[in-house]
């Protein structure tokens, strides 16, 4: 094996191309090849305090409360998370903003000096070189997001302080399996014996609950350990020792939101012992979280909502969120997805929603293809649809026929959010 004696590659684009074509599989789940190349490279541990994040829905919104939290309280967080919408540099954060190119394109050059020919994911690739990154800058917490279920998944390698599960529901079946149970033994993977965990719904799966059990883990349950209450203009939480009230509410908007910073919250009340954080932090940081299209309202006389709702929980949090902001007129719906997604769960969860489809795929190898997709949502008779050959005329018919007091929802994987988030 010939190392290079300079960088491969000299630009960030020029990496990345070649990463997705290194690989003979996208998606390779298992941790060998990184764990032996994470190795060689001998990276610092990327936090002092190590929170990883995994479940189903909500996971990038949990990275952004604690993110923004644990900013205002004064620490200096690093934080990966997945996918971009974008900018790849989204996907590695230090003190909230995105690392430059530069310092990417050398964790690159890192990673591709030490994997010493073996072959890596184009996820993988990335998620070692934010480890270097993030290592390197020792910063006090590293917020890592799990990519795709989580004992097999390549941020796994980390052994982290906290292990924070959202929720589970049918996703990745392929890979996870096909039931809650499967599904919920896999993203129990991300648990660490002895050491805390936050899990921010009230009815996980009995796998889930049995893993913590067996490691001994320190567990915090929605609705046992840990609640909420909507309290006029703004919330109130209770934990094991702490209550808060007059919390505002998140500024990431969506009913389902204040699910997702009560588990941050309690995440941060177990490792309290190590991070100071007050309510006015608190208070500061659910006001300043942001995370891109997550219901992300870009204002105009029609305006359009990003949302990356991919799956039928997603797709209810959604309808739910736009059930609490009407509008005068229809919701107008600009949809794409992936081939392995539950499109006719999706769509019916957005059923009493949506006034109009608008179907095609996102220029992608996985899409799944715009006439199917359109046939399938025809289907469901829950309104009119029309498909389309390209996104981009997708939405151009939608915004020609909407009228006053309407709105577009732009919604389906992130990469038609990110295909169509530019246009608008």
């Amino acid at each position: 094996m010939t190392v290079p004696t300079g960088p491969r590659f000299r630009s960030l684009g020029q990496w990345l191309d070649w990463q997705a074509q290194l690989h003979p599989r996208a998606i390779d789940l298992g941790l060998e090849r990184v764990r032996a190349v994470h190795a060689r490279m001998a990276c610092a541990r990327p936090g002092r305090v190590v929170i990883t994040v995994g479940g189903t829905n909500g996971k990038g919104s949990c990275v952004a409360h604690l993110e923004a939290i644990l900013e205002a309280a004064g620490y200096r967080t690093g934080a990966y998370s997945s996918p971009h919408l974008y900018r790849y540099n989204e996907r590695i954060r230090l003190a909230g903003q995105p690392v430059e190119d530069e310092r990417i394109c050398q964790a690159f050059d890192r990673v591709d000096r030490a994997r010493e020919g073996s072959t890596l994911t184009y996820f993988e690739f990335g998620t070692l070189a934010a480890l270097d990154i993030l290592g390197e800058a020792q910063c006090d917490v590293a917020l890592l997001e799990v990519g795709l279920g989580g004992r097999l998944d390549a941020v796994n390698i980390e052994d982290a302080d906290l292990a924070l599960i959202t929720n589970v529901a049918l996703e990745h079946t392929a890979w996870l399996g096909r039931d809650r149970e499967s599904i919920g033994s896999e993203k129990a993977g991300i648990l660490r014996a002895g050491a805390a965990a936050v899990v921010g719904e009230p009815e996980p799966p009995r796998s889930l609950l049995g893993r913590a059990a067996e490691l001994g883990c320190d567990l915090a349950l929605a609705g046992r350990d840990f609640h909420y209450a909507v309290q006029g203009e703004g919330w109130t939480w209770q934990g094991r020792s702490r209550r808060l009230s007059g919390l505002p509410v998140p500024a990431l908007p969506g009913r389902h939101q204040l699910d997702n910073a009560a588990a941050a919250i309690m995440a941060l009340e177990l490792l309290e012992r190590r991070l100071d954080v007050s309510a006015r932090a608190l208070a500061a940081g659910l006001m300043r979280a942001r995370a891109p299209g997550r219901f992300e309202v870009r204002p105009g006389s029609v305006p359009v909502i990003l949302d990356v709702a991919h799956n039928p929980a997603a797709a209810a949090a959604l309808a739910q969120a736009l059930a609490e902001r009407p509008c005068g007129g229809r919701t107008l719906a600009v949809l794409g997805v992936l081939a392995d997604k539950d499109l006719p769960g999706m769509a019916r969860a957005l059923a009493g929603q949506v006034g109009a489809w608008y179907v095609s795929a996102p220029a992608v190898e996985r899409a799944l293809p715009g006439d199917q997709a359109a046939a399938e949502v025809r289907r469901l008779a829950i309104g009119p649809v029309q498909g389309f050959e390209r996104l981009e005329g997708a939405l151009a018919a939608a915004r020609m026929q909407a009228r006053a007091g309407d709105r577009i929802l732009v919604l389906g994987s992130f990469m038609t959010v990110a295909q169509l988030g530019g246009l608008v």
